[in-house]
């Protein structure tokens, strides 16, 4: 605009002349044409410009070691539409540069499952191809207009597509059907597949036989939905019974920045008491098996400036192949109030690599870390101790390793694991325990954590195990100008309960 008036000249006795009247319209028009065009662009290349939520580049992340992942996640977070986009990556091969998941250096052959020939017509393929029954529509989904190829349409059902074919960025075309549960475990046999996208929850049967279908390929299959019937066989393959190659990412309304709050309680009020927190935070119907059945808005809070004179301690769970954990505290000695403020949760990297992210935490170098008993197992190359590798990379470890808070009169608190769960769900309870909201990754375990007929169940438990080591070892906490010395001994004002 500025350049239109040095061009045509300013206001004339408070009006446009004319000829500037005629060429400001004619800028304008040219404007909304190029604007038109930029909308279309994107709304015809959307994979071009796909930015996914921090729980969306993890689910896709996660592809990169498990071949079979669930996305189990509260309704209106955008399951369908990230399935949509990981598919529409690997049919094309145009991968984002921020992706780190599962590559295919070729053209696929994939599969799109949905309960019922009508819903993956109206979810999946309108989330990968655009609005079924509009052809102004086609292209206007996650896969490029000018990448669709030949359709085959499915008899019997409108506007229903069988097949497609997806030009790949090697030039060759990749072919991804359309499949429904409702057509029976039968029609899932025979063919050989890289990828298969199971979008609601199937039956085991099914599932199975999508497994099968990838084998030979060592392809992968990806799920995406809400755990409407609880906790099915498919819901426990992951939950319960977590194997190499699999993974689960949970999320919940917290995560979808798309939601409003105005939106979040129009929704919630029309539902059902007893399936709220299934819809809102993902969470199956698992009752009285949860080992922290506290709501988890009671937990959250917004992020906050720790003051100078709260406590702090953090503890770590040692892990390679599952995670390992960090969590750190403040604890508001006044008020006896403990608050998750941090958290780090990383699998197969060593204590060096470790130790620098600990480090970089604000307070690394006073905060101390407790550690659990098996940081006494030695490396079997050097025979340094685990806790030793982490003092090597400069953590500041406490002295010895986690105990209980001893009885009265004891010298000693042993390792219960449930007397600890019994005395973090005593401060939950009683509204002295509180967690920042922006720790995705530890209300992502909290949703989780359970148990099986009666047991604890020991499955993506990191985070939580690194809570309880920390929120039982607040006498060991303290503050900036006080710490534990090279002796084991504490400084001047530390806290000891």
């Amino acid at each position: 605009m500025l350049r239109f008036f040095k061009k045509h000249g300013t206001l004339r006795g408070g009006q446009l002349s004319l000829q500037s009247y005629k060429a400001l319209m004619q800028n304008n028009e040219r404007i909304q044409e190029i604007l038109k065009t930029l909308n279309k662009r994107q709304e015809e290349n959307k994979l071009n410009y796909y930015q996914p939520y921090k729980f969306q580049k993890r689910f896709h992340e996660a592809g990169l070691e498990a071949n079979q992942r669930l996305l189990m996640a509260a309704n209106r977070v955008g399951k369908s539409y990230v399935g949509a986009m990981e598919m529409a990556a690997h049919l094309t091969g145009l991968y984002p540069k921020w992706w780190k998941g599962k590559r295919f250096d070729k053209p696929i052959r994939a599969w799109v499952c949905g309960a019922s020939n009508e819903t993956t017509r109206d979810i999946s393929q309108k989330e990968l191809f655009g609005q079924p029954d509009n052809p102004r529509e086609k292209g206007k989904g996650s896969i490029p207009k000018h990448l669709i190829g030949e359709t085959t349409r499915k008899p019997g059902v409108p506007n229903a597509h069988s097949s497609v074919l997806v030009k790949h960025s090697t030039g060759g075309w990749s072919r991804v059907a359309f499949k429904a549960y409702e057509m029976g475990a039968e029609k899932f046999m025979g063919e050989s597949l890289d990828l298969v996208w199971l979008d609601e929850e199937p039956p085991q049967n099914i599932y199975s036989q999508c497994i099968t279908r990838t084998l030979d390929k060592r392809g992968q299959v990806y799920l995406t939905f809400t755990p409407e019937s609880g906790m099915t066989e498919v819901v426990q393959n992951f939950t319960s019974d977590l194997r190499p190659g699999q993974a689960l990412v949970t999320a919940g309304w917290e995560d979808a920045e798309h939601l409003t709050e105005d939106m979040k309680e129009q929704i919630l009020a029309a539902l059902p008491q007893h399936e709220r927190d299934m819809r809102s935070k993902g969470i199956p119907m698992i009752g009285s098996g949860l080992v922290f059945p506290i709501d988890e808005d009671n937990l959250a809070i917004e992020p906050f400036t720790i003051p100078k004179h709260f406590a702090r301690i953090a503890a770590i769970d040692f892990g390679y192949d599952h995670p390992t954990a960090v969590v750190w505290l403040a604890w508001d000695r006044d008020e006896d109030i403990v608050y998750v403020y941090d958290c780090y949760r990383m699998a197969k990297q060593i204590p060096s690599h470790h130790g620098s992210h600990i480090n970089e935490r604000e307070g690394s170098d006073w905060i101390p870390i407790v550690w659990p008993h098996d940081g006494y197992q030695h490396d079997k190359g050097s025979g340094v101790t685990l806790a030793e590798q982490y003092r090597d990379a400069y953590v500041n470890m406490l002295p010895f390793h986690f105990e209980n808070p001893p009885a009265l009169g004891q010298k000693k608190g042993g390792n219960s694991v449930e007397s600890g769960l019994m005395e973090m769900l005593d401060r939950m309870e009683s509204g002295r325990f509180k967690v920042f909201n922006t720790l995705y990754d530890w209300f992502e375990e909290y949703r989780m954590y359970h148990r099986k007929d009666g047991k604890l169940v020991k499955l993506k438990d990191d985070l939580m195990s690194a809570t309880r080591y920390a929120a039982l070892s607040l006498r060991h906490s303290t503050t900036k100008n006080s710490r534990w010395n090279d002796k084991g001994r504490l400084g001047p004002d530390v806290a000891v309960v």
